[in-house]
């Protein structure tokens, strides 16, 4: 370990702060736990993976694919990195077509796309701004111009920025959180619905930050809740369509939105209060997007699926 003592900042009272880090690599605070991921931090929205340290990991090389997505076409927003990139990894694995949607992460989805060629996979790259409606019906006539059909929309870009009250949070920034999260979901959805089939699937990436109220994210966590609510009622409504939406809250994992929104100090007691104690892996949280994409989940549909460690009991 190359670091050894942190200190809160709030003289030993916040939630987060690490007083030790043995020889070992364990950290101290209410509970032991193993030190992963060292203080570090990115001065940009909502980050780049290639700068993190250590690097995330987004695939399983033990995992044993079974072709439940032969032939389906998958857009993965934000799929350059994090989840994004390790959903996008399973799916061509399972045989499936996916484009990725990103903002400017170029290097990241070039890295992306380059790791599922090798594969043997087929990536489309479309970079943009998800916020604009005429960007989100460009990326679904792109689809529609390469793969002729959409069968799986997974709606997982976003942004969080933590500020610790209320009065912290300028109007601007609520609005690009609130438009980033939410109304990119709600215009690309709407679009990609007129040309799903009956069979197609919908995945929203919420977050369990909306279950237990991070006070340190409030913008965020109002845009988590939203995409919960969204979920559900396109869910009742979709149904008699055989159109199925379901959504999945990540807990704690080790993205680039991490050091992109948290302060450095908290980035090495990242996941710790969970009962695992210890942050996931993107790679972990795939199989359950395989699983809400495939036919093994044709008789789920407005539900909200759980990967966080146990933090959350839903």
């Amino acid at each position: 370990m190359n670091y050894r003592f942190y200190y809160s900042n709030n003289n030993g009272q916040d939630d987060y702060g690490l007083k030790y880090v043995d020889d070992l690599g364990y950290g101290y605070k209410c509970t032991k736990f193993k030190v992963k991921y060292p203080m570090q931090e990115q001065d940009i929205q909502p980050g780049m993976e290639y700068l993190m340290e250590p690097k995330p990991i987004f695939d399983n090389e033990n995992y044993k694919a079974a072709g439940k997505l032969k032939d389906k076409v998958a857009i993965i927003t934000g799929g350059d990195s994090g989840i994004g990139r390790a959903v996008a990894v399973s799916f061509v694995k399972e045989k499936a077509k996916v484009v990725i949607v990103y903002l400017n992460e170029h290097k990241d989805a070039a890295d992306t796309k380059e790791y599922i060629e090798k594969l043997g996979g087929e990536c489309k790259l479309i970079a943009g701004d998800l916020k604009n409606p005429e960007f989100c019906q460009y990326v679904v006539d792109e689809t529609i111009k390469c793969y002729g059909k959409i069968d799986c929309l997974i709606n997982n870009a976003g942004v969080q920025f933590q500020q610790k009250s209320l009065l912290d949070i300028s109007n601007e920034q609520f609005d690009c959180t609130m438009k980033s999260n939410v109304y990119s979901m709600f215009y690309l959805t709407k679009m990609a619905l007129r040309e799903m089939k009956p069979g197609s699937t919908i995945i929203n990436v919420s977050s369990v930050t909306t279950f237990y109220g991070e006070p340190e994210l409030i913008d965020y966590v109002t845009t988590k809740g939203a995409i919960v609510g969204f979920t559900r009622a396109l869910a009742t409504n979709l149904a008699d369509k055989n159109i199925r939406v379901n959504a999945v809250a990540p807990g704690y994992f080790w993205t680039p939105l991490q050091p992109a929104c948290w302060e450095k100090e908290k980035i090495p007691t990242l996941g710790s209060d969970a009962p695992m104690k210890r942050a996931g892996e993107v790679y972990e949280l795939a199989p359950i997007f395989v699983y809400l994409a495939s036919d093994d989940s044709s008789y789920t549909t407005g539900q909200v699926m759980h990967i966080n460690g146990g933090l959350f009991k839903g």
